[in-house]
């Protein structure tokens, strides 16, 4: 059935693109909608719609301004007489790379409507790991902000108005709130060289990550971090595996599955460790040997791949290792958010804090100087 919805009609050329067009192509299209337009597509394939006119339905019932354009570009490339997956490789910034290997080896193999559904669980297990990262920053975030700006507003402007009246009454100021005053005076004095700084920094950072190196040596840095290092090592191995394993099971070749989900990790200590591998595969090595060797890769993964391997079962062991190192993420978040939270409320009252005590030694001192 699957191999039916492929027909088209007679070739014709496609239509070239006007600068609106490529205006709109230019917007991104999010994760989630690309995760329906999978599902929904695989849907019509099973059911035996011919793939020209299910991408002409989900075209009209887009409410998306981006991918609405997109998918009617595809459909004038299928009408034209394009593959799908010619015409899907056209918009590299809506399909991830992943997401075409495995489309172009779905057509060879007639099994389109299965992959796509596949395509769609993989989207959905990444949006709900994203989801969770987001999750557990949110909280500590805005806490964090909360305290910074109760800080400003007391520092700012409540303050200089205790300070003048202490003037007036001709007392001196407690120590914390002259110390409070001191900070609060100089960061109005030097707040231009404070920013310039910042954004000299930002800059120099953003010049040294457009490097080769720079961006090798960020990424060394990251996995380097205490408990965050692990978290994104595990979250880096999940979505290797994951990738890997959903190219696996729809036919795409191991070397060419294993450079796309080499590249989606965006990863540079990782990507130049798993070149290797690659070299080592094309000597006929295999992938768990060499991945054996790979200190960034624990011992639980690739044995879990060598028995994939050994049993001609390694897209289902991909996919069980990704399952693995998925709840392992779980956990790890879990455990992040709960370092993570008190530290900011813990670093946030101690700044809160000596506001209040600053403030609360401001009005005993305006007491004791009417006593006076």
């Amino acid at each position: 059935m699957a191999n039916q919805t492929l027909a088209s009609p007679a070739p014709r050329r496609a239509p070239k693109r006007n600068w609106t067009q490529i205006e709109i192509f230019g917007s991104s299209v999010k994760r989630d909608d690309l995760m329906h337009l999978s599902r929904q597509l695989g849907a019509f394939v099973r059911a035996g719609v011919p793939i020209i006119d299910a991408v002409r339905i989900l075209a009209e019932e887009s409410r998306r301004p981006a991918l609405r354009a997109t998918m009617r570009d595809i459909e004038e490339r299928l009408r034209g007489g394009e593959r799908l997956a010619d015409a899907i490789a056209n918009h590299p910034k809506v399909f991830p790379p992943y997401y075409r290997a495995i489309m172009r080896s779905a057509e060879l193999t007639g099994r389109l409507d299965t992959v796509l559904e596949q395509l769609a669980r993989y989207l959905e297990r990444d949006l709900e790991a994203r989801r969770k990262v987001t999750s557990a920053l949110t909280y500590p975030l805005v806490i964090a902000a909360m305290s910074v700006v109760t800080v400003v507003i007391l520092a700012g402007f409540v303050l200089p108005k205790f300070r003048v009246f202490f003037n007036d009454l001709g007392a001196d100021l407690p120590l914390s709130t002259r110390i409070l005053i001191g900070i609060t005076d100089f960061l109005l004095a030097w707040w231009w060289a404070l920013v310039g700084g910042v954004a000299g920094l930002i800059l120099i950072a953003l010049l040294v990550g457009a490097t080769e190196g720079g961006r090798m040596l960020r990424d060394h840095i990251v996995l380097g971090l205490p408990v965050i290092g692990r978290t994104v090592k595990i979250a880096l191995i999940e979505r290797f595996c994951r990738v890997l394993g959903s190219m696996a099971s729809a036919g795409v070749s191991l070397p060419d599955a294993l450079r796309v989900a080499t590249q989606s990790l965006r990863n540079r200590v990782f990507m130049r460790e798993l070149d290797r591998v690659g070299e080592a595969m094309l000597r006929g090595e295999g992938l768990a040997r060499p991945l054996g060797t790979v200190k960034l890769f624990p011992s639980t993964a690739t044995r879990m791949i060598r028995v994939g391997e050994e049993t001609g079962t390694l897209d289902q062991q991909l996919q069980v290792t990704a399952h693995y190192y998925e709840v392992e993420l779980d956990h790890r978040l879990k455990r992040l958010t709960a370092i993570f939270e008190p530290a900011v409320l813990i670093v946030m009252g101690l700044i809160v804090g000596f506001v209040a005590v600053a403030m609360v030694r401001t009005m005993y001192g305006i007491f004791d100087q009417v006593e006076f």
